[in-house]
């Protein structure tokens, strides 16, 4: 009886089989799952500020404030082209709630003495299509309100010489081309020129021995 009990208590006590054993088997994923490259439209652009805030847009139906979306607004500038768009998304769905060019006519300002918050007009298409709209931005700090606005205010001014460089170029390039189109025509009438009196020379030579051969038969008729 007692010697049957230790090794009872020794049974309840050992580990199951096969709780801590590794068998080695792999078990393999019922679905595989390819990686996908996913892309933001962002890849050919540099961020030149990025703050948190609350985006409002003005409903003139309504006549009143609609809130646009909480997220990331941002300044972004085109490598290749220089031009910069104010573009932000919804903190959790990343939805576009803002997209826009910055151009040189645009300002922008504080709202209704609220130095949180700021206002400017936009030609937008966080729609896919272009709309004439009023927006409202709301930051949680007048450090950051202060800072949007600054750079706001400082890439428009930037545009402005960014259109400027722009045009100046095209009007290079057209003298330019104006240049050269009138040395082409020029050389194109000096072709013309020359070729016409290429073929005026063998018929004024054909004249000058008609006269030599009509001078030749006189003197044998009249002897």
């Amino acid at each position: 009886m007692s010697s049957a009990e230790p090794e009872h208590r020794e049974d309840e006590e050992a580990p199951a089989a096969g709780d801590d054993e590794d068998t080695g088997a792999q078990v393999a994923p019922i679905v595989q799952l390819e990686e996908v490259a996913v892309t933001t439209g962002e890849e050919d652009e540099d961020s030149i500020i990025d703050l948190k805030a609350k985006l409002y847009r003005f409903d003139k139906d309504g006549n009143q404030w609609k809130e646009r979306g909480t997220g990331t607004v941002k300044f972004l500038k085109h490598k290749a082209t220089g031009k910069v768009r104010l573009v932000m998304r919804q903190s959790k769905t990343l939805k576009i709630c803002a997209n826009h060019l910055i151009s040189p006519t645009m300002s922008v300002q504080e709202h209704a003495g609220n130095e949180k918050s700021c206002v400017w007009h936009a030609r937008d298409f966080a729609d896919g299509e272009l709309k004439d709209e009023l927006f409202c931005i709301r930051f949680p700090s007048i450090e950051n309100c202060k800072s949007f606005m600054e750079t706001f205010q400082e890439v428009a001014e930037s545009q402005k010489t960014e259109d400027k460089d722009a045009s100046d170029a095209a009007a290079g390039l057209i003298e330019k081309l104006s240049v050269e189109e009138k040395a082409d025509a020029e050389k194109k009438d000096e072709v013309k020129t020359e070729s016409k009196a290429e073929e005026q020379e063998p018929a004024s030579g054909e004249k000058s021995k008609a006269d030599a051969d009509k001078k030749d038969e006189e003197p044998a008729s009249s002897a």
